[in-house]
């Protein structure tokens, strides 16, 4: 594969996605449904992601925003996972596609239990590269994500329904009843030029 459609991946995704959202509006069910063919698509190759939004941090792990619509109705974000980082159990508001591009990525969901308390709820996923993981506010998107590798970078990208990066959301204390306010930003101060080495 040359180069040049290495780079038009990104922008063939974010073309695709755009289209998505235009036809099928604010339709939770059928934006999942097609949007999750999109990210397969797009974790098939692992030769897109710009070499900037895939460093990892010696303490943090990084959440790089890759494109967000100008309309709020989407944002694509590269998670860059350092040895042993790992998330708060947190929400996010807004449905998401959650798909792994390399490492491995484990995901423990979280609900409340009969007293109350936010607690594990059953199994942790563990996303291999190519794998998905489904996000949804009306099913339950309590969660926290990890690196599953003791010493490597692991990476994922994510797709969330609207600006991730600026939805005020909830980081839950397990074995409580607290919940604190949040909102995540974005690691980068600049987003990738969509149309480097992009064809028409």
């Amino acid at each position: 594969m040359s180069a040049v459609r290495a780079e038009s991946r990104l922008l063939d995704f974010v073309r695709a996605m755009t289209r998505l959202v235009d036809t099928q509006g604010p339709d939770e069910p059928r934006l999942l449904a097609g949007a999750a063919p999109l990210m397969k698509t797009l974790v098939a190759q692992d030769d897109w992601l710009p070499e900037a939004m895939a460093q990892p941090h010696p303490t943090y792990y990084q959440q790089h925003l890759l494109y967000g619509d100008p309309l709020d109705r989407f944002s694509l974000v590269s998670f860059v996972w350092g040895p042993g980082q790992q998330t708060p159990v947190h929400d996010h508001t807004v449905w998401g596609i959650v798909a792994m591009l390399r490492g491995r990525e484990s995901s423990q969901r979280f609900t409340r239990d009969a007293d109350g308390l936010m607690a594990a709820h059953g199994e942790a996923q563990v996303l291999v590269p190519g794998e998905l993981e489904i996000l949804s506010p009306t099913e339950g998107d309590v969660h926290q994500v990890r690196n599953a590798l003791p010493d490597r970078v692991s990476i994922s990208i994510h797709l969330y329904g609207g600006n991730i990066g600026r939805i005020a959301r909830h980081v839950y204390v397990p074995g409580t009843n607290e919940v604190k306010p949040f909102v995540s930003g974005y690691s980068n101060a600049l987003v990738p030029n969509l149309w480097a080495g992009a064809t028409a």
